[in-house]
């Protein structure tokens, strides 16, 4: 298993540490840096459209609603933690690699 995600407890879901670079040319899940999965969007670092931008981008790569994923840690920085409900660690891997 990836260190960058770990499964939850009592099997909700999964918990995604991601490193966020906004305003790039495209948006893009990975590759892995460090301890974090890097995603890549292109929106601006303002009033929460990236953090938007990451929740729809891991939205259509898993095909999951919207309202089950949730930034629940570093709202305001670029190194954050997203809980996904309702997916294995296996699902997140697989859209990753």
């Amino acid at each position: 298993m990836a260190s960058w995600v770990r499964a939850l407890p009592a099997a909700r879901g999964v918990a995604v540490d991601i490193l966020v670079a906004p305003r790039a040319a495209r948006t893009r899940l990975g590759p892995v840096h460090g301890d974090r999965l890097k995603v890549a969007v292109t929106a601006p670092p303002v009033d929460g459209e990236a953090n938007a931008a990451v929740i729809d981008a891991f939205r259509r790569a898993l095909r999951i609603p919207q309202s089950a994923i949730e930034v629940t840690a570093g709202h305001t920085g670029r190194r954050k933690t997203l809980a996904i409900i309702g997916v294995a660690v296996a699902d997140v891997e697989g859209v990753i690699a």
